[in-house]
């Protein structure tokens, strides 16, 4: 019974070459699927993309195992994708072309001031959320926001319109510090 389970984990029911072709073959499908669904498909995950994205790693799994439910088979198949990938984001990173033609732009969402909303429409972003990403970066309605952008890798950002009480505050504060710096000054100066 012992050398039963250890053929069952050793064991490999398909070839190497086999194993290391189908996780290199799915990796590049799913990347280039990945990119043609769009950003949003990597920005703030709602329900509907979070299955999507789970139904589809489940889906792929056979692709990349095979018949194969080995341990080592497993191990192999991991390995395989974790050094594509390696090779893979070392290579764009060198290409810088090649890397923007993968990732592509950011995709501008208010610019200056003025909702972009043909281009919430391009990414499939509602108003719902983009005012959740809005929020969750500091700023209270989407009239404070100057610009904002999905990023290549599906973040947003926001530039505000006006600076921030804090940074209003801060600058107060320096200015202040300042005064004060200059009015020692020139005590120090008419005691001497």
């Amino acid at each position: 019974m012992d050398s039963n389970i250890w053929n069952n984990i050793v064991h490999l029911d398909v070839s190497i070459i086999e194993k290391i072709l189908r996780p290199v073959i799915v990796y590049f499908f799913l990347v280039i699927g990945l990119r043609l669904a769009g950003k949003r498909e990597l920005a703030q995950l709602n329900p509907f993309d979070l299955v999507v994205l789970l139904t589809l790693s489940n889906t792929v799994q056979n692709a990349i195992i095979g018949n194969d439910n080995s341990v080592s088979g497993g191990i192999i198949g991991a390995v395989t994708l974790l050094f594509v990938n390696y090779v893979v984001v070392r290579f764009l990173f060198k290409h810088e072309r090649i890397d923007r033609l993968v990732e592509g732009d950011a995709d501008v969402l208010i610019e200056g001031g003025k909702i972009k909303h043909d281009r919430l429409k391009k990414e499939l972003i509602t108003m719902a959320e983009l005012e959740t990403a809005a929020h969750k970066q500091g700023f209270g309605s989407l009239k404070e926001v100057d610009r904002a952008t999905l990023e290549p890798g599906g973040t947003f950002s926001f530039t505000g319109k006006e600076p921030s009480a804090e940074s209003v505050r801060h600058d107060a504060v320096l200015a202040r510090l300042d005064q004060i710096s200059n009015e020692l000054a020139a005590i120090r100066a008419s005691r001497s």
